[in-house]
């Protein structure tokens, strides 16, 4: 597959994000998919995705993801983005709170055949407790 393809294919697996329709990362990507940094608990595959992006979802029901700045060459797709939400649901066993949160990340995804077959990425979920009034003991 193409530069632009693989292009398309990340900005579908954002809008999936926005829009809660998780279940398009079947199409997105590998049933295989490897995640080099998968949030904990988080399962294999498109399913592990999902079942992460349907919790994060649920603590933050207007979770946006915007890409800020996009790197591609034939196989891979590199963005930096920023993420927004309400503080409207648990969080890593956080009461919801009403805050606002916003945090940035950065994601490298391998494609093949036009689907994501590998990723790895950081965002920041220290920021994103802070924000949200998480007491943080070091």
């Amino acid at each position: 597959m193409s530069k632009q393809e693989n292009i398309e294919t990340q900005k579908q697996f954002g809008e999936a994000i926005n829009k809660g329709n998780l279940e398009k990362f079947h199409q997105l990507m590998s049933p295989d998919v490897v995640d080099h940094d998968p949030a904990p608990d988080q399962g294999p595959g498109p399913d592990g995705f999902i079942q992460f992006f349907s919790t994060f979802r649920s603590a933050f029901p207007d979770l946006e993801v915007k890409v800020d700045h996009m790197v591609a060459d034939d196989d891979n797709v590199s963005i930096a983005y920023t993420v927004t939400g309400t503080h409207k649901g648990d969080f890593m066993g956080i009461p919801a709170t009403g805050k606002q949160m916003k945090a940035r990340g950065v994601q490298i995804a391998r494609f093949e055949n036009g689907k994501i077959v590998e990723r790895w990425g950081s965002s920041d979920e220290l920021g994103i407790l802070k924000q949200i009034g998480a007491s943080i003991k070091g």
